[in-house]
C-alpha cells in the first residue's frame, strides 16, 4: 500500500469522523449527563465496536475483491455515492444553520457505559454497511495481500474514530453545553462536508 493511499484514507477518515453522528451524540450525551469521565467510557466503547466490524468487513471483503472484479466495482462506486451524500448533506446542514446535535437527552441512563458503547457500536447496521462501502475504495489488488490492507485501513480507521470521538468527550461539555459555542459543529460540517464531497470525485474517478 502507497504512502499516499494510506495518508488520503486517514484525511477521509477524519473528515467522516468530524461530522456529528449518531456516535458523536451518544458521547456527547453522555459527557453532558455523567461528566466527562463517562464520555470517555462511551467513546473507547464504540471504539471496540469499530475494531469488530473491521474483522467482518476484512473477512467478507477479502473473497469480494479478489473473485469478482464487477462486484467490487459496483461496491466502489456504491461507496462514492455514499460518500457524497454524507458531504452534501453536512454542506446543507452547514448553509441552513442546522445541527445534529439537537437532542442530547434521549439516553436513558446505564452504569455500564463502555459496555452499552460497545454494544451500540456493533449492533448498527449503519456501521456495518459504513465498512463494506468504505475500505475497499482505498484497496489497491496490485500492491500485494488485500486481506492485510484491508486490516491495517479497518485499524487505522477504528483508531482515528476513537481518538476524535475522545476529543468529542472532552470538549462536548464545554463546547456544546455553551449556546455560543454553536457554530462549531456548522463549521466542522461545513469544512467535512467539502472535502468527502472532493474525495467522491476521486474515488469515481480512479481506476481498479
Amino acid at each position: 500500500m502507497e504512502l499516499q493511499t494510506l495518508l488520503l484514507f486517514s484525511l477521509a477518515s477524519i473528515s467522516l469522523n468530524l461530522v456529528p453522528g449518531p456516535d458523536v451524540i451518544y458521547i456527547v450525551s453522555n459527557t453532558m449527563r455523567g461528566k466527562m469521565r463517562s464520555g470517555i467510557q462511551a467513546a473507547l466503547g464504540l471504539g471496540v465496536g469499530y475494531l469488530g466490524h473491521t474483522m467482518a468487513a476484512v473477512l467478507g471483503l477479502s473473497a469480494l475483491i479478489l473473485n469478482s472484479a464487477l462486484l467490487f466495482s459496483i461496491v466502489k462506486y456504491l461507496g462514492a455515492a455514499y460518500l457524497l451524500y454524507l458531504g452534501i448533506s453536512s454542506i446543507r446542514n452547514c448553509i441552513k444553520g442546522k445541527s445534529q446535535l439537537i437532542d442530547l437527552s434521549t439516553l436513558e441512563n446505564t452504569s455500564n457505559v463502555f459496555k452499552q458503547g460497545v454494544i451500540v457500536s456493533v449492533l448498527n447496521p449503519k456501521v456495518a454497511l459504513f465498512f463494506l462501502s468504505f475500505l475497499p475504495q482505498f484497496v489497491d489488488v496490485a500492491a500485494g495481500d488485500v486481506t492485510t490492507q484491508l486490516l491495517v485501513l479497518g485499524v487505522v480507521f477504528s483508531v482515528l474514530a476513537t481518538v476524535i470521538n475522545l476529543m468529542y468527550a472532552m470538549l462536548g461539555n464545554f463546547v456544546f453545553g455553551n449556546p455560543k459555542m454553536t457554530g462549531y459543529t456548522k463549521a466542522i460540517e461545513g469544512v467535512s462536508g467539502g472535502l468527502l464531497v472532493a474525495l467522491s470525485a476521486k474515488i469515481a474517478m480512479t481506476q481498479r
